[in-house]
């Protein structure tokens, strides 16, 4: 659980500033009004640390998956935000996935050593 934990919220952090930087550069790209990207970057943001933030608890991954949808959606105001979004949505489950394996494969390593084994 720890490695998952630790890999989905490297996923998280970096998302985060690829999200707010994504919002800089498309300010003078896109005719939404500035205060709307804004709101739209700093709140996908936002989002993102305070759940890497709690990791610890089961649901938070849930959270972590429902928040990939709404940054990808979120592209509906800032079209840069359809392709950031579906790249971290991809790195979002590749961690979650790989995390898993690791996991399991060191409880196997731990399962297989013999007891008097430090």
């Amino acid at each position: 659980m720890r490695y998952r934990r630790i890999v989905c919220a490297s996923v998280l952090v970096s998302e985060a500033l690829v999200v707010l930087f994504a919002g800089l550069v498309a300010l003078p790209l896109t005719d939404v009004p500035d205060a709307t990207v804004w709101w739209v970057t700093g709140l996908g943001s936002l989002a993102c640390l305070l759940l890497a933030g709690m990791l610890r608890r089961p649901w938070a991954y849930v959270a972590g998956s429902v928040l990939q949808v709404l940054i990808i959606a979120s592209g509906l105001w800032v079209r840069s935000m359809f392709f950031v979004g579906a790249v971290f949505a991809a790195l979002w489950v590749s961690a979650f996935v790989l995390a898993r394996r690791v996991e399991a494969v060191q409880e196997g390593f731990r399962r297989d050593r013999p007891a008097g084994d430090a």
